[in-house]
């Protein structure tokens, strides 16, 4: 079984940083076919796709948010980032993680960790 687990929310003003990670474990399959992202959930408001990356280390981001957040991942393949810089009150939401085979639909997600940005 795959787990997902966020952590680094917490709560900061405007224009500041945070770094989110995402410690995962219990792929039975190889990373090479592993895709992952982060998505975000704001109140009263539709999940929406934040930033993904391929299993060749391609990303790919929301326009809300490019140039201010970057995704990656450790070496070791077993924590994925998000860096969120230049924050926005508009950044406030529960941010999650999530997994797939490149091939396939997401279909592993973490708890969530919330974020919130205050003007």
């Amino acid at each position: 079984q795959v787990h997902l687990v966020e952590s680094g929310g917490d709560s900061v003003q405007a224009g500041g940083s945070l770094r989110l990670s995402c410690a995962f474990s219990g792929y039975t399959y190889s990373y090479s076919t592993q895709c992952m992202g982060w998505f975000r959930q704001a109140p009263g408001k539709e999940r929406e796709g934040v930033a993904h990356i391929l299993s060749d280390g391609t990303t790919n981001y929301a326009d809300s948010v490019k140039g201010r957040f970057t995704i990656s991942k450790d070496n070791a393949k077993t924590t994925l980032y998000l860096q969120m810089n230049s924050l926005k009150p508009e950044d406030t939401a529960m941010y999650y993680c999530a997994a797939r085979r490149c091939d396939a639909r997401y279909n592993y997600w973490g708890q969530g960790t919330q974020v919130t940005v205050s003007s």
